[in-house]
């Protein structure tokens, strides 16, 4: 039996996805104003070290990710 879904979990919330989802393919899964948050570059997406991820990273079996608000963005924009 082969998995097409893998377990990620997105803001302490657990999620399957597709083994060929992205970052931000996981972070949609779970909350689509989230990652149009991403896309729109409000927000980042870390690993659970606070590390910001890429949002076309795979994603793999257990990873932790979670979303936090664009600081650099804010700083440019006051400049």
């Amino acid at each position: 039996m082969t998995m097409n879904f893998v377990r990620v979990y997105v803001n302490a919330r657990g999620h399957d996805v597709p083994l060929d989802a992205t970052a931000l393919d996981a972070v949609a899964a779970a909350d689509v104003a989230e990652a149009a948050g991403v896309s729109a570059g409000a927000r980042l997406i870390t690993d659970s070290r606070g590390l910001p991820v890429l949002p076309d990273t795979p994603v793999y079996a257990g990873v932790i990710y979670r979303t936090v608000h664009n600081r650099t963005r804010d700083d440019e924009e006051r400049t």
